[in-house]
């Protein structure tokens, strides 16, 4: 089905990474999970017409700048990314970097899809993975810190 199986995994393992998070990142997950809801009857209802009714729930342009505001709020407190970050760090941010690889799934699903979707929920999902990045930073910042790549490191 198109791509909601993904977005059902990806609400799983943001779920998880909620249970292991603080209360302040916890609330935000909840309010992705909501999103993610929302997202999935979207999913399940293509067609040509977008626009949100009393019958089909769609996504909408605040929830896509919800994410890049709450991007740009959590990037603000972060140091400059001076390599690449491998997935991992404290347990809650592992999660989110799990739930990152999903939604990333979920976004190439959708993409490949046939029938027309509706242009806010394929945003939605783009910047979600990136707001999953800078939440599991976030994370690691107020404790494990970010485990950066060493190039050829372990050689």
């Amino acid at each position: 089905m198109i791509a909601i199986g993904e977005v059902d995994e990806a609400n799983s393992a943001i779920g998880v990474a909620a249970t292991l998070a603080d209360e302040g990142m916890r609330a935000a997950l909840m309010r992705v999970q909501n999103d993610l809801f929302d997202l999935g009857a979207d999913l399940a209802t293509p067609g040509d017409d977008f626009a949100p009714s009393a019958m089909v729930l769609r996504v909408v342009a605040a929830q896509v700048m919800r994410l890049e505001t709450e991007i740009d709020a959590m990037n603000a407190g972060l140091s400059p990314l001076t390599s690449f970050i491998l997935p991992g760090g404290s347990a809650a941010a592992a999660a989110l970097h799990l739930a990152r690889a999903i939604v990333r799934r979920a976004e190439r699903a959708a993409v490949a899809v046939d029938e027309p979707l509706n242009p806010e929920a394929l945003r939605y999902l783009n910047r979600l993975s990136d707001w999953l990045f800078v939440a599991s930073r976030e994370v690691n910042q107020n404790g494990a810190g970010d485990v950066l790549w060493v190039p050829g490191g372990l050689r």
